[in-house]
């Protein structure tokens, strides 16, 4: 699974706690607290609630703090460890472009780094907001990586095969299953395992036959409403595929979206199939 790393500059306010809890990777600003005549300088990346009341008492007793923007060599910094370490892909939200340079200099940042460490995708967000709305922007960021992170055991699939022909020179059956089962127009329906391989799952005679195979897998693992993620796939069926569009449209409201599979994973399911994916809250028990 691709290495995605959530990232964001400290003016998110997020708790050192939940930070820590998600992987965050926060690059913090500065400050200068100016007392009585001196001045002291100050990392925002306070990890106890009473050091943010002390840094409260300070101004209310007189003092005086500074900010500074986060220039481009500390967010060159933070992005290239990132991509030292092994990070795939990074989002990353600044503070409001429209308080502070910050989120304009992140993307420099990140262009830099991107030449150097082509391997590694740095996507900068201007959260055109700061403190509880650039970190709300970030907390969604985090649950929907978790989400996808869960989803793949999620997803069913109803891999229907034209023929036994590909899968004997795959080698997933046998010469003799292949030639029996073309002769009697047996369609072989596939499906992944919890470990991701491809087993066959059921062997039917005829195209409709796999439909309604189909059609009450989605009776037994009915699809999420809230996320329609239903397609369907073909390797130069479009005929077929419409139809099993039509069956699950009339029966769930809802048409899939259709395409034609590319021909690496097409060379081993060979012309003529119809696949179909759906999300459950089930896991898949193939």
């Amino acid at each position: 699974m691709e290495n995605i790393i959530i990232s964001s500059d400290s003016t998110c306010d997020l708790y050192a706690d939940y930070v820590r809890e998600h992987g965050i990777r926060i690059v913090p600003l500065h400050y200068t607290m100016e007392e009585n005549g001196q001045l002291t300088e100050g990392v925002d990346s306070f990890t106890e609630y009473a050091q943010y009341v002390d840094f409260y008492n300070k101004l209310r007793a007189g003092g005086f703090s500074r900010t500074s923007m986060l220039n481009f060599d500390s967010h060159y910094a933070h992005f290239k460890k990132l991509a030292e370490e092994g990070a795939e892909k990074i989002l990353h939200y600044s503070l409001s472009g429209g308080l502070s340079p910050t989120a304009n200099v992140a993307k420099e940042a990140a262009s830099a780094v991107m030449e150097k460490y082509p391997n590694c995708k740095i996507i900068a967000i201007d959260s055109l907001a700061a403190t509880i709305g650039q970190g709300a922007l970030v907390r969604e960021a985090v649950e929907i990586a978790q989400s996808t992170a869960d989803m793949p055991l999620h997803i069913q699939y109803v891999i229907i095969a034209n023929d036994l022909y590909y899968l004997k020179r795959g080698g997933r059956v046998s010469s003799v299953a292949a030639a029996a089962g073309t002769l009697l127009n047996i369609k072989p329906v596939l499906s992944f395992t919890n470990d991701g391989k491809l087993t066959v799952v059921e062997k039917v005679r005829g195209m409709k036959k796999a439909f309604a195979y189909a059609l009450a897998k989605t009776e037994k693992f009915k699809p999420v409403e809230e996320n329609r993620m239903m397609r369907i796939v073909h390797t130069d069926a479009e005929k077929d595929a419409e139809e099993l569009a039509d069956m699950v449209e009339k029966r769930w409201g809802y048409r899939p979206e259709i395409s034609i599979m590319g021909p690496v994973i097409g060379s081993h399911v060979g012309p003529g199939s119809v696949s179909m994916i759906w999300l459950t809250k089930e896991f898949r028990q193939d």
